[in-house]
């Protein structure tokens, strides 16, 4: 990552932007790639998609490393909750609905 305060032009500026975007978005298919790993493991744990306990976890981890780079927390737990939401009716169509974990 480079340093915001060395980039000299909007030109640059706009180009480590996409790249930062592109970044993002290949955390984003790791994740979902994990997801798909945690969908294959729970049925023999006889864990459901939606454990709250741990929605609540990811969702105040996302708040807290958000504080702690000066990034707004609650922006952070919006965007979590809609990824978290959308992981877990992925998890459902293979799992089904219900909290037994």
């Amino acid at each position: 990552m480079r340093d915001p305060s060395t980039i000299p032009d909007m030109t640059e500026l706009r180009a480590e932007i996409d790249r930062t975007d592109r970044q993002l978005i290949e955390l984003m298919a790791h994740r979902a790639r994990l997801i798909d790993r945690a969908i294959a493991l729970k049925p023999a744990l006889g864990w459901p998609a939606r454990i709250d306990a741990r929605v609540e976890e990811v969702v105040e981890n996302a708040r807290n490393a958000a504080f702690a780079q000066s990034l707004d927390p609650d922006l952070v737990e919006e965007i979590w909750r809609r990824m978290v939401e959308w992981s877990i009716a992925r998890e459902e169509i293979v799992l089904g609905k219900g909290e037994r974990g």
